[in-house]
C-alpha cells in the first residue's frame, strides 16, 4: 500500500515536471517564431507589409519593435497618405517607452509638419506633458520647466476650449510651483547667509554689510510671489520676509534703526492679517515683542 501511493505522488510529480516542460517549450517556440517574424519584416523590402506590421506591434504594446520600424518608414514614406500616421505612431512609441526627451522632439516635428493634421492636438497636449514630466527637480535649472510652461500655455492658445484644458491648467499650476520652490529655496539661502559679509549688491555701507543677505532674500521672495501670486509656498515665503526683516532691524546701524523696525513691525501685522492661523504665529509674536521693546512704543499684543 506504501509502495502504491509512492507510486502516485511521483506520477503526480512527474506530471507536474512535464506540464512545466511543455509550457517553457511552448513559450519557447513562440518567442522564437515572434524574432523571426521581427527579423522577417526588418529584412523585408515591402514598406506597406513593414507600415502594417508596425501598426500590429504598435497596437500590442511593442513599441520598441515599432519604433525601430517607423523609425526607418517615416523618411520613406514622406509625402504620402501614411507620412501622418507614421509620425505620430513613432511619437507614440516613444511616449509609451517613456523615453520623454525623444517623444517631445517628435511631437513637435508632428505638429509643425502638420499643423492642422489629424492629431495635431494630441500631439501639441503630449508635447506640453512630456516636458512637464521630464522637468528637474527645483534646485536644478529650471530651463526645462519655463519651456514645458510655454508649450502648456501655447496649446490653450490653440485649443481654448480642448476638453484637456483642465488637465493642462493643473500642470500648469504644478510648473509654477516648482519655479516658485526655486526662488524660495534661493531666498532661503541668503537668509541663511545673513551675517556673512560676502555679498555687498545692497550694502549703503561697510558697517551694515550685514544687510545685504536679508535684504537679498526679501527682494527674492517679493518677486517670487509676484510671479507665483497663486503658489502654495506663499506662507513660507511671508515669514521668510518678515524674518529677514526682522533680523535686518535688530543687526542694523543705528541711522537705519527705527526704520527697519517700523517696516518689521509693519510685515509682522501684514502677516498676521493674512495668515492669522499660521503654524509660524508664535514666533511671529515673538519677534513683535522683541521689536516693541527695541522701539519702546506700546503697541497691543494680541
Amino acid at each position: 500500500m506504501l509502495n502504491s501511493l509512492n507510486s502516485r505522488k511521483f506520477a503526480h510529480y512527474l506530471e507536474n515536471v512535464m506540464k512545466k516542460y511543455i509550457v517553457f517549450c511552448l513559450g519557447f517556440l513562440l518567442l522564437l517564431s515572434s524574432c523571426n517574424n521581427y527579423n522577417r519584416v526588418l529584412k523585408s523590402s515591402d514598406y506597406e507589409y513593414k507600415y502594417e506590421a508596425a501598426k500590429e506591434y504598435y497596437m500590442m504594446g511593442k513599441y520598441s519593435k515599432a519604433a525601430v520600424i517607423l523609425e526607418e518608414l517615416i523618411s520613406i514614406l514622406k509625402g504620402s497618405d501614411k507620412a501622418e500616421e507614421s509620425l505620430f505612431m513613432l511619437s507614440m512609441c516613444y511616449y509609451g517607452m517613456e523615453d520623454f526627451e525623444t517623444a517631445s522632439y517628435y511631437f513637435t516635428t508632428y505638429y509643425n509638419s502638420y499643423p492642422r493634421g489629424l492629431y495635431t492636438e494630441e500631439a501639441r497636449f503630449y508635447t506640453g506633458q512630456t516636458l512637464y514630466l521630464a522637468v528637474p527637480e527645483p534646485r536644478l535649472d529650471q530651463t526645462a520647466t519655463v519651456k514645458a510652461i510655454q508649450e502648456l500655455q501655447l496649446f490653450l492658445e490653440y485649443f481654448p476650449q480642448s476638453k484637456r484644458s483642465e488637465i493642462i491648467h493643473n500642470m500648469l499650476y504644478d510648473l509654477q510651483n516648482n519655479l516658485a520652490q526655486k526662488e524660495y529655496e534661493t531666498a532661503k539661502l541668503y537668509y541663511n547667509l545673513g551675517p556673512y559679509t560676502g555679498n555687498f549688491n545692497y550694502a549703503s555701507s561697510s558697517l551694515d554689510a550685514n544687510a545685504n543677505n536679508y535684504e537679498s532674500c526679501v527682494i527674492t521672495a517679493q518677486n517670487a510671489l509676484k510671479d507665483y501670486p497663486y503658489c502654495i509656498q506663499r506662507e513660507e515665503f511671508a515669514i521668510l520676509i518678515l524674518r529677514a526683516k526682522y533680523q535686518m532691524a535688530m543687526q542694523s546701524i543705528d541711522e537705519k534703526k527705527r526704520e527697519r523696525l517700523r517696516d518689521a513691525l509693519d510685515e509682522y501685522y501684514a502677516f498676521k492679517n493674512d495668515y492669522p492661523d499660521s503654524q509660524y504665529m508664535v514666533e511671529a509674536d515673538q519677534m513683535l515683542k522683541k521689536i516693541n521693546r527695541q522701539t519702546g512704543d506700546q503697541v497691543l499684543e494680541d
